[in-house]
Parts: structure tokens; C-alpha cells; sequence
């Protein structure tokens, strides 16, 4: 009889085309950037694994975006946000954080300063629309038990089974947070018209595709076929699926578009914001 391991390779029809540890800068770990894997996976195009000690109260300052969304997954502890929008406040474990920066925005985060112990989560980028580049920012702050669940399955964006996510849908996209306990046995069965499919795992290990992954990034080739995994340990992972972005990623510093005159607009977007913040005392 086949153990649940081996069931899951034979049931799995997807290969892995790629995979990395990315690098790391401290707290930061690089795991996808627009200029590498960013373009493989797209509309995926950048994601961070942070791991800040809170007691150091170490901030990320206020800093400009154009073209891209940012989403912020909080898997532990507590973190202030404040944004070019007016919006600010604080961001706890399970919360999640939506930045449709548009034509320019600006926002700022650090560890809640009387709170002990890690800021830990994934900040991932999202290529934007040709229609949507350079529209009027937008931020959603989503609290944790607004994040619809499905099992061991939160619904960060789009739906999955039964559950729809309440953050928007800019383009045909899934991108879930799995927890999985030792020796689960979970599958994900895309839709048929997506072919970019990848994930990040946090903490633990799994088997998949006939290898071993952890803490590492792992991209698989096209098709429609599901994708058949097991834990090994307590596992804690995201999974992105999309309709691949059709425009090349045009980049400048916090900014990715879809031509050089889009990337144009944004910059001079993010210039005019800088500008009001400046007078308010803010940066």
C-alpha cells in the first residue's frame, strides 16, 4: 500500500521548473524580484519574507510606490502602518494589508513599540493592469477574521471553493495562506485558464512534484493539472495562481508598469505626493 507520500508524488502532474532560498539582508529575505523570477511568475513579481525582532523597533519609513500593489500577510506579532491615503493604525497577527499604489502612494511601517517578541510575514507585489497603473491609490486594511477560511485554507485574494476574499480582484488571480499539520495531505486544483503557479514555504516541509521543499520558493510549469502535497511537520506556506501579466515589467526604483511613459506618469505621481508629505513634516 502506498504511503501518503508516495500517493501525492503519483497523484501530482506538475514539475518543478524552479527553485531558491533567495537572499538575505538581516531580517529580509529576497525571495522573488521583478528583474529574475518576478518576470516567470507575473503578476507575482517580488515577494519578502520579514522577520524584524520588535524589541529592536526597527521601522520601514515612509517610501513611494507607482504601478503595483502590496500585499502585506502578517503571520506574528504587531505592526503600526500609516499611509500617504490618511489612513494609519495597527496591523495584528492574521491581518493583512492591501496597497494599490496607482499613480503614486507613500506608507510607513514599524513594530508596535510596547509589544514583545517578532514581526514575521510575507510582503509580496502585484504587477498592475495596463487599466489600473496609474489610477488613485487605494489601501484596505483587513482584519483576521475577515479573511475567509476554507479548512486549512485562508483566502488572501480571489476564491477558492466556497470562500471569496474581500480584497479586489484586479485581474484573474488566487493567492492563499496554508497551514498544514504533519502528514496532511492537501490539493490544490487550479482553474483551467491559469498558468503561472508557485509558493513559498515559511516554516516546515513538504513533498511535492517528487522532491522536498523548505523554506524556499518553488515555481511550476504550466498547465491545468492540481498540485498534490504532504507535510512533514507543522507547515506554513502561501500558494499564488494567475493568468500570466501580458505587459514586459518596465521598472524603477519602487515602481514597476507596463511602457517607459506609464513608468513616467508614476514617478511624477510619486513625486507630488513626496512634495505634500514634505510640507506636513512627515518625511
Amino acid at each position: 500500500m502506498q504511503n501518503l507520500a508516495e500517493k501525492a508524488d503519483t497523484l501530482n502532474e506538475r514539475r518543478i521548473i524552479h527553485r531558491t532560498h533567495g537572499h538575505s539582508h538581516g531580517p529580509i529575505t529576497r525571495l522573488v524580484s521583478p528583474g529574475d523570477l518576478g518576470e516567470l511568475i507575473k503578476p507575482f513579481i517580488f515577494l519578502d519574507s520579514i522577520n524584524v525582532d520588535a524589541s529592536q523597533a526597527m521601522a520601514f519609513g515612509w517610501h513611494p510606490h507607482s504601478g503595483i500593489v502590496t500585499v502585506t500577510t502578517i503571520f506574528e506579532g504587531n505592526a503600526g502602518y500609516e499611509d500617504s491615503t490618511g489612513k494609519e493604525g495597527v496591523l495584528g497577527a492574521g491581518a493583512v494589508e492591501w496597497m494599490q499604489a496607482g499613480g503614486g502612494v507613500w506608507h510607513t511601517a514599524s513594530p508596535v513599540a510596547d509589544i514583545s517578541g517578532r514581526i514575521h510575514g510575507y510582503q509580496l507585489w502585484l504587477a498592475l493592469p495596463e487599466a489600473l497603473e496609474n489610477t488613485l491609490p487605494e489601501s484596505i486594511y483587513v482584519d483576521p477574521g475577515k479573511i475567509p477560511a476554507v479548512g486549512p485554507v485562508r483566502v488572501i485574494i480571489g476564491e477558492y471553493l466556497d470562500a471569496i476574499s474581500p480584497l479586489p480582484q484586479i485581474s484573474p488571480m488566487i493567492y492563499l495562506h496554508v497551514r498544514l499539520a504533519d502528514g496532511e495531505l492537501w490539493t490544490f486544483d487550479p482553474p483551467a485558464n491559469h498558468d503561472v503557479l508557485w509558493l513559498a514555504i515559511d516554516q516546515g516541509s513538504m513533498s511535492v512534484s517528487g522532491e522536498t521543499l523548505s523554506n524556499e520558493v518553488a515555481v511550476f510549469d504550466s498547465g491545468s493539472a492540481p498540485l498534490t502535497l504532504q507535510a512533514h511537520g507543522e507547515v506554513n506556506f502561501v500558494l499564488g495562481s494567475a493568468v500570466k501579466h501580458p505587459h514586459p515589467l518596465v521598472t524603477g526604483y519602487y515602481s514597476v508598469h507596463t511602457t517607459k511613459e506609464a513608468l513616467r506618469i508614476g514617478e511624477e505621481g510619486i513625486q507630488m505626493v513626496g512634495k505634500k508629505l514634505k510640507s506636513q513634516g512627515k518625511i
